[in-house]
């Protein structure tokens, strides 16, 4: 999040992601009511609401919209929307348990790690491998709510790995944010 940037709620971009946010209700109603967790319009939504992940991104750089509740409303939408696919994989049991144990932990610190580091001021910036280990994570889901196969375990398990990894770089970038009084951390463009 850059702390320099408006809030601006009513955007493209941010539209993107509010529709985004409503389909992950929609995708956990139709999928929860099915047999087996393999309801052909659940995955149909779900697959919309990953799928356009980046649009909004695309939106914000083509239409100039940048917002900070963008830059966190993204995020939290993929959390949501990772941890709503593995409530489903874990309730039908299409992919071991114990894997979607760990990715509920995960997203789990993350939402929990961000409440104290947004109330303190501190900026957070996305990092690269985060950024990655969604992708598997979210075809994994996608396999896994398909068809029963190899390569949705093999992917969550390469988007858990990151998605930990990840997590070590998040906090050693905010630990000495959070360290520092807000007084006295740099303010955005200017230089130390």
């Amino acid at each position: 999040m850059r702390s320099g940037q408006p809030w601006r709620l009513w955007t493209l971009p941010n539209a993107i992601g509010y529709v985004r946010a409503a389909l992950i209700p929609v995708f956990l109603v139709l999928a929860l009511q099915s047999s087996d967790g393999r309801d052909t319009t659940a995955t149909v939504v779900f697959f919309v609401a990953a799928a356009s992940d980046y649009l909004d991104g695309l939106a914000a750089r083509w239409t100039g919209q940048f917002s900070r509740f963008g830059t966190l409303l993204d995020p939290f939408v993929d959390r949501l929307l990772i941890i709503a696919t593995a409530a489903v994989i874990y309730h039908f049991e299409l992919l071991p348990r114990y894997l979607m144990v760990l990715v509920f932990a995960r997203e789990a610190l993350m939402l929990l790690l961000s409440v104290p580091v947004l109330l303190r001021g501190v900026e957070i910036r996305v990092n690269w491998i985060g950024r990655i280990a969604v992708w598997p994570l979210m075809a994994g889901g996608f396999l896994a709510l398909l068809t029963d196969t190899a390569a949705a375990n093999v992917l969550v398990w390469i988007g858990v790995a990151g998605a930990y990894a990840a997590t070590v770089l998040y906090v050693k970038s905010m630990l000495p944010q959070l360290r520092t009084p807000h007084n006295e951390r740099p303010q955005p463009g200017v230089e130390p």
